[in-house]
């Protein structure tokens, strides 16, 4: 997946079908020339359904279709007969989507398993026909219901994209690099800050067909939770992830630091972030000697575990990809 087709909010405009009318009819055939009501209910009008797609990723099927319509019911007819209800829309979502109500704000769902399907919008009901008003003072009504009006509102759909492992770092720390080796995911990759401008997936392929899901965030920087650099756009993808792997590079002028740095801005994002398995690794170790590598060692952070990887001479990644998998699994 690029860039470019990674889309993660949208607004749609959704319109549920009215429900179809009842019908007047009086009972008519031969011999009977005065038979009651026998006029039919009218039928639903079409829901506007969100249906999850676990082989979806991103929400961009919908940066260009806003606009959805459902089928109005059919109108009853005689012999009790009931209108046609009309057909419903499906609109196909990745795990992980929130919906919002574009006037307040305010979360209305959020769609996490695979299969689920909730109504955005309901179809209006179909109007009973004459034969329900039937009574011993009143026996040919001549009159029904009309059907109840559909429902039109726009909504704010977001993407919280679910992943097992979610890379966290400042911009450069190496994230597409280590998730372009470890994954078959193709991240633009160069040397200026902020190449990665949207989240990118991949699967990482462990012993014995296991896999498990990598997400690179687009990189934090101080200040980010309340809008600096790329902002707090990107964080939001940060809640699904089950585990947080902190990538800081060997050649940081202070890892412990860096480290402290990110670690606030997620707990200023939401502090629930820091109840998250993390690991720190350290990228680009290929840049230091055994000497080296063993004094920077002692001065990390004691209360999370640690690794020295190099993405570029493949150093360290089998010992990566063990600690993450076990750190899923206990």
């Amino acid at each position: 997946m690029t860039e470019g087709n990674f889309v993660d909010y949208v607004k749609i405009n959704a319109a549920s079908g009215k429900g179809g009318k009842g019908s007047v009819h009086l009972h008519r055939e031969k011999f009977i020339t005065k038979g009651g009501p026998d006029g039919g209910d009218g039928g639903r009008g079409g829901h506007i359904i969100l249906r999850a797609n676990k082989g979806m990723w991103t929400l961009l099927h919908l940066k260009f279709k806003k606009h959805f319509k459902a089928e109005h019911g059919g109108h009853g007819s005689k012999s009790r007969s009931t209108g046609k209800d009309g057909d419903d829309i499906y609109i196909d979502v990745p795990l992980g989507t929130i919906v919002r109500n574009t006037e307040t704000d305010e979360i209305l769902f959020e769609i996490t398993n695979e299969g689920e399907e909730r109504i955005l919008v309901e179809g209006g009901m179909g109007g009973r026909g004459n034969w329900h008003f039937k009574s011993s003072t009143n026996q040919t009504p001549r009159y029904a219901q009309p059907g109840v009006d559909g429902q039109e509102s726009w909504f704010q759909l977001e993407l919280k994209i679910l992943a097992d492992v979610g890379l966290v770092g400042f911009p450069n720390a190496g994230k597409s690099t280590l998730l372009s080796v470890i994954t078959s995911a193709k991240p633009k990759i160069a040397d200026y800050a902020f190449t990665t401008l949207k989240p990118n997936l991949g699967i990482v392929k462990h012993r014995e067909f296991q896999t498990f899901v990598m997400a690179d965030i687009p990189g934090i920087i101080e200040g980010a939770h309340e809008g600096k650099g790329l902002g707090h756009r990107f964080l939001r993808h940060i809640e699904r992830n089950s585990t947080l792997l902190f990538l800081v590079p060997a050649d940081s002028d202070d890892i412990n630091k860096e480290y402290a740095v990110l670690l606030n801005e997620l707990k200023q994002h939401n502090p629930e972030l820091l109840d998250k398995e993390r690991l720190l690794v350290i990228s680009k170790s290929d840049l230091l000697d055994d000497e080296l590598q063993a004094e920077i060692e002692q001065d990390l952070p004691a209360e999370i575990p640690h690794l020295f990887i190099s993405a570029v001479a493949q150093k360290g990644l089998v010992e990566l990809k063990d600690t993450l998998w076990k750190m899923l699994n206990d």
